[in-house]
């Protein structure tokens, strides 16, 4: 077992990580949860998960109560926020209870959202069941829902009181959502720690054949990475944390225009948009080529998408630099873009214009 503590001071929390965790989790949630039923809000895709824990719950003396909503991003919208509200207030949750969010990022973030909102904020747990909400979106406080102008425009902080990590959910995973979540780990080394993408190089194979090692490892690094950005910069004040957002302003363009359809993934979304900024970054000339190439090469090889025509998107420059202006970062009519110096050299530069960015774009092979 690895306890990983994310630092917020009265809103600190640990992220528990040990294969074959959802067996025993009842114990560990036992003490937050004061004698009282503890709902549980799943998607389809994990009923088998949803009967491990309940079973754990109930061996440790926990009422519980299922609430099942369909998988996919759809269900970020507001209308199954109001069929979740409306079923938690009929439950009788109260204001200290805990709802326990289980499956990828899109419960993690409605059940999220839900619990800030719901009697003025109640507590939640999240258990993540996908690579992708194992090593970002369960980690940090960011909730939300989509909305008709694009992805996570409505939301809020609010951080759960302890997150559960169990690496063998992802047996029952598709290797296309695993390689999705496997964006997000590449981009922890991406960041600010090349010697962490160097070990992806060589052992992303391991970690996408499902080797367990590998993966607790790759998914205990990434937790530390988040956690330690997170608690310098816990609502992205300082400008710390949207370091995590790298590849996000460019995929969050490609998701918005490929219709959050399911054709794309967020995680295939992020691992284009990593390559696209690399890329921008060296016609800039901010990086070399040979990183930018570097980017691109693990990527492809791992069969994400490193650009436009991989993640199969036509689109002008400037239609997806029009779903940009809705990006979250703006300020002043200006986007905080992240780019590269090299590997393991991100920073947020406020300088570029969005004309520039679609000349880019427009640049690109389609």
């Amino acid at each position: 077992m690895t306890t990983i503590p994310v630092p917020l001071g009265p809103r600190s929390y640990d992220v528990v990580v040990e294969a074959g965790l959802l067996a025993h989790a009842g114990t560990l949630l036992a003490p937050i949860a004061n004698g009282r039923p503890m709902p549980i809000v799943a998607d389809e895709a994990v009923t088998p998960h949803l009967d491990t824990l309940r079973g754990s719950l109930a061996a440790a003396g926990i009422a519980s109560e299922a609430i099942v909503l369909p998988a996919g991003e759809g269900s970020k919208s507001w209308a199954t926020l109001e069929v979740l509200m409306d079923r938690l207030l009929a439950l009788g949750v109260e204001r200290r209870d805990h709802i326990i969010a289980l499956g990828g990022g899109v419960i993690g973030d409605l059940v999220g959202f839900a619990s800030a909102i719901l009697k003025r904020g109640c507590g939640f747990v999240q258990i993540p069941t996908t690579l992708l909400a194992q090593v970002d979106s369960s980690v940090g406080g960011k909730t939300g829902i989509n909305t008709r102008a694009g992805k996570n425009l409505v939301g809020a902080f609010h951080q759960p009181a302890i997150v559960l990590i169990d690496p063998a959910t992802l047996d029952t995973l598709p290797l296309r959502d695993v390689r999705a979540g496997y964006a997000e780990v590449a981009k922890y080394g991406l960041i600010d720690d090349p010697e962490f993408f160097v070990w992806c190089e060589g052992n992303a194979d391991r970690l996408l054949a499902g080797d367990p090692q590998a993966r607790e490892y790759a998914i205990a690094r990434s937790v530390a990475a988040k956690a330690r950005i997170v608690g310098e910069d816990e609502r992205e004040t300082s400008g710390r944390r949207a370091l995590l957002n790298l590849g996000h302003t460019f995929g969050h363009a490609l998701e918005a225009e490929a219709g959050f359809d399911g054709s794309l993934l967020h995680g295939e979304g992020v691992a284009a948009g990593m390559a696209l900024a690399f890329a921008f970054s060296a016609s800039r000339g901010l990086c070399s080529p040979e990183d930018a190439a570097r980017v691109a090469t693990h990527l492809r090889a791992v069969g994400l998408p490193d650009g436009l025509a991989a993640a199969g998107i036509r689109a002008s420059g400037a239609r997806l630099v029009e779903h940009m202006r809705h990006d979250k970062k703006m300020e002043g009519g200006t986007l905080a873009l992240l780019l590269a110096r090299g590997i393991g050299q991100t920073y947020v530069d406020r300088s570029v214009g969005l004309d520039e960015i679609a000349a880019f774009l427009d640049a690109q092979p389609r």
